[in-house]
């Protein structure tokens, strides 16, 4: 091993959150100012915000995981051998090469963040609807 491999499936999605994100946080005060759209807004970037930790934990692990093994390549030729080959270098190959995990994390992140987003939103809707019977049966005592 002898050169990082970047992981563009996680990393573009990645990068796609984080402008997403900066887009939300730049027009914060038109999105979430009170209205009928106001649940949709912080759903959506409860999302991205929890698709990005996903998605971006995974990026740093791969990445991480190829310069911890990139570390037992002594001569840099890209290939294992000799006394290169150790207990501890093996564990790292295994942990670089058993990644079914972070490879589909851009799919399972997608599933867990829509899940909780959606939590958010329905929870964040039945505390509206909560608020305005509220302020229904308050103006109708008066």
């Amino acid at each position: 091993m002898n050169e990082i491999s970047l992981p563009y499936h996680l990393i573009i999605p990645s990068l796609i959150s984080i402008l997403i994100l900066g887009i939300i946080f730049l027009k914060r005060k038109k999105l979430f100012a009170s209205g009928k759209w106001k649940c949709f807004w912080i759903s959506t970037a409860v999302f991205f915000g929890i698709y990005l930790l996903v998605v971006g934990g995974a990026t740093y692990s791969d990445l991480n995981a190829q310069f911890t093994l990139n570390e037992f390549d002594l001569n840099k030729d890209g290939f294992f051998s000799g006394e290169e080959i150790t207990s501890e270098q093996k564990e790292a190959m295994r942990k670089l090469t058993s990644d079914t995990g972070r490879n589909f994390s851009f799919i399972t992140g997608f599933i867990f963040s829509g899940i909780i987003a959606l939590f958010v939103f329905i929870g964040g809707k039945l505390i509206e609807y909560i608020n305005v019977k509220k302020i229904k049966t308050t103006h109708n005592n008066v």
